[in-house]
């Protein structure tokens, strides 16, 4: 074994002093152990290339053992090929002539001479990348002549990184965000591109002062004593913000803290990042006040109002005070809306929530709840229930009058409106909001039932008949489906009280309940549009009933009369509802009679007019019922194909007490017979008011005197029994 390095030669060089089996060609003990003890991976070639020599931290780094690369050449083991062709491209002529070999050739390529050292990238065993350091030695003898090379790398992977990271702190930096740096004194340290450009302050101008320079005196002391709590607990904090530019503009923005600590754990810098949000809280503003208000009007929508309804509560439950609810409806609108049009409506609403306004106090709140529809809540209204009621009252009252001043819409012309208003009284929150609205809402349909331009309370009396009318609407929904109607009929009789027909008259029969009176089902079945359903029920039963009529002798001439109600005549199918029913069931049409009311010949004249006439032609007939109660003139009277009268039972009723109802009555029937119609006095009741009628030449009777209103079974059977001598003629009745 050689004793040692060739005193010859530092490196070692001298072939005649190296065993090769014992250490690598070129390196002496004392460079062995200095190579397999240094922290860097080192590698020896040969002049060719071929690797003789690779340490402990080659090993390492590389993942190979020197078995598997002593006699290999390294750019085929350790290179990329792209980065060894990159070197071939820029590789001068004159560093090619002077490495000719081989391996020469790759250092130059690498432009690796004198030690030169240059970051490379090393490929491990497992195929991954590292990035090094490599710096690459030429190793002469004394004749100068290339003996091999050495080549030095370390792995700067953690210094890339901290490249990569600084690069991107620094991308960062000048970000559109703004950031300043202060030291843990808060004095500004370092501000970025957007700081400037959004605060109007240079660098210059920023570094060595305090953020404090941006207080825009919105927030308070207690806000940024806050704001460092949070800051010294959790070393960061974020939330919105208001400041000053240099131009003295006050902004909002959005601003982050959060505090660099050392090692030790101290805060030695706070970091801070802010951005101009006016653009986002102008946004913010306009939604909410799309989700708040009514965008027509601009005042707090039903939403809105909810919400300050249910503070309004909670407050008066601390306080013991009462409020108020107030729900105005504009009168007749949908009239104005219809025959105007929409813009003017509109214009006639805006006008109607600046009164409103005017009318209440500061803290008091006016809302649109939709179409014509108002709120108004009164707070504060005091202690005493009463004394609440009254203020409440003044205040509508003062509401009412205000909306019932002329309005100037369009041009100079002149609209009138007025207002219904309903109240209801709350006293913290021993009522739901819905119970609150819908006791208001109860006492505004109070106000329109009372005429309209009228002011209500609820109490407790609205909420119970609403409840049995609710109750009754519902319950008459299924009436029909049920066939828990029925038709009733109560004769009609001449002067010598032979019978000559009957009027239909409809009963709602419940299972297992009394009868419910026609005076309380009917009305509603009107408002709720029932009555029309109804009605071609009731004109189908009729006819079927008189095709029954007919196959009997007895009742084989008689009419049958029927309702009819108004709403149900202006379909526009209604000519071909009475023709299908009578074709349907084969009934004589000269036997139905039908029983219009005065308040059918005031709109459509024309219209009203041709169907009659319409049915006239197929033989049915009309009787104008409760003659006398309506608006009908004899002009009126004229133009309609009526047959006949029926004067109202409260005229008849006092027609021997009361000499004005007698002095009607007698002008109905003398008009009457003038005009070749038949009258027919309704509610006849005893022989005094029959022997009277009779007199003044009446010709037709109906009433409990005559026979109470039985079904149509009961009719057929009291036939048979009945004093009434039954009249032959069906065409007695008519003069």
């Amino acid at each position: 074994m050689n004793p040692g390095p060739s005193s010859a030669h530092p490196c070692c060089l001298d072939d005649a002093s190296y065993d090769s089996s014992v250490r690598p060609p070129l390196l002496c003990d004392l460079q062995l152990s200095i190579f397999e003890n240094a922290g860097r991976a080192i590698i020896l070639t040969d002049p060719a290339g071929l690797i003789v020599y690779f340490n402990r931290a080659a090993q390492q780094m590389l993942g190979y053992s020197p078995d598997e690369v002593v006699g290999r050449e390294t750019p085929l083991l350790f290179h990329l090929a792209d980065e060894v062709a990159t070197c071939a491209r820029n590789i001068s002529s004159e560093q090619a002539c002077e490495a000719p070999d081989g391996f020469g050739v790759f250092v130059a390529r690498l432009k690796l001479k004198n030690r030169d050292e240059a970051d490379w990238t090393y490929v491990r065993k497992d195929g991954s990348h590292l990035p090094v350091s490599l710096a690459v030695s030429v190793l002469r003898d004394a004749k100068d002549a290339v003996q091999g090379y050495l080549g030095i790398a370390s792995d700067i992977s953690e210094r890339r990184r901290m490249e990569h990271d600084l690069r991107i702190a620094a991308i960062a930096f000048e970000s559109q965000a703004a950031i300043m740096v202060t030291d843990v004194n808060q004095r500004i340290l370092r501000v970025n591109q957007a700081f400037t450009r959004l605060t109007g302050y240079s660098a210059e101008e920023a570094i060595g002062q305090t953020p404090g320079m941006l207080k825009s005196g919105r927030q308070d002391a207690d806000f940024y004593a806050e704001m460092w709590r949070s800051l010294s607990h959790s070393g960061h904090w974020q939330g919105e913000i208001w400041n000053r530019r240099k131009n003295g503009e006050i902004y909002p923005e959005w601003l982050t803290i959060s505090g660099v600590r050392d090692a030790r754990g101290k805060v030695t810098h706070y970091v801070s990042t802010f951005s101009d949000i006016s653009n986002l809280k102008v946004a913010e503003s306009e939604i909410h006040h799309l989700a708040f208000y009514d965008p027509l009007t601009a005042m707090p929508n039903r939403r809105l109002l909810l919400n300050r309804l249910d503070q309004a509560c909670a407050a008066g439950k601390r306080s013991g005070q009462f409020g108020a609810l107030l729900i105005i409806d504009v009168d007749h609108f949908k009239t104005l809306n219809d025959t105007l049009g929409h813009d003017v409506g509109d214009l006639l609403l805006v006008e109607v929530a600046k009164r409103l306004i005017a009318c209440i106090r500061e803290g008091d709140t006016a809302a649109r709840q939709g179409g014509d529809e108002f709120v108004v809540m009164l707070e504060e209204l005091g202690t005493d229930p009463a004394g609440a009621a009254v203020q409440a009252e003044i205040v509508a009252e003062k509401i009412r009058l205000e909306l019932a001043r002329p309005y100037l819409l369009a041009g100079d012309t002149e609209y009138f409106r007025s207002a219904s208003i309903g109240i209801s009284l709350f006293f913290g929150q021993e009522k739901t909001i819905d119970i609150l609205l819908k006791q208001a809402d109860i006492a505004l349909y109070k106000a329109k039932d009372a005429g309209r331009n009228a002011i209500r309370f609820f109490d407790s009396a609205m909420q119970t008949a609403l409840d049995e009318r609710a109750a009754l609407e519902a319950g008459l929904r299924r009436a029909l489906v049920r066939n828990e109607l029925a038709l009733y009929v109560q004769p009609q009789v001449n002067a010598e009280r032979q019978l000559i027909g009957a009027e239909a008259l409809l009963r709602w029969l419940p299972p297992g309940k009394a009868l419910v009176p026609p005076n309380d089902f009917i009305p509603l079945a009107e408002e709720t549009g029932l009555i029309v359903p109804i009605g071609i029920w009731v004109l189908d039963q009729a006819c079927a009933e008189l095709r029954h009529w007919a196959d009997d002798p007895r009742t084989s001439r008689l009419f049958l009369s029927v309702n009819v109600s108004a709403r149900q005549f202006r379909q526009a199918d209604f000519v071909a509802q009475v023709a299908d029913a009578l074709a349907r069931h084969g009934a004589n049409p000269q036997l139905l009679k039908l029983e219009l009311t005065e308040s059918l010949l005031l709109d459509n004249v024309e219209e009203v007019i041709d169907k009659m006439q319409a049915l006239r032609a197929i033989g049915v007939r009309f009787s104008l019922d409760d003659f006398g109660t309506g608006y009908a003139s004899l002009s009126y009277l004229k133009r309609f194909p009526f047959e006949q009268l029926k004067v109202d039972r409260s005229f008849i009723r006092d027609i021997n007490i009361n000499p004005d109802d007698a002095a009607i009555v007698r002008a109905i029937i003398a008009m009457g017979n003038t005009l070749r119609l038949s009258v027919v006095a309704e509610g006849v009741e005893d022989d005094l008011q029959h022997a009277y009628l009779v007199k003044h030449e009446c010709s037709l009777f109906q009433g409990y005197l005559f026979g109470r209103p039985m079904s149509f079974r009961d009719f057929r059977v009291s036939l048979g029994e009945a004093p009434l001598p039954r009249i032959e003629a069906v065409d007695n009745w008519v003069i």
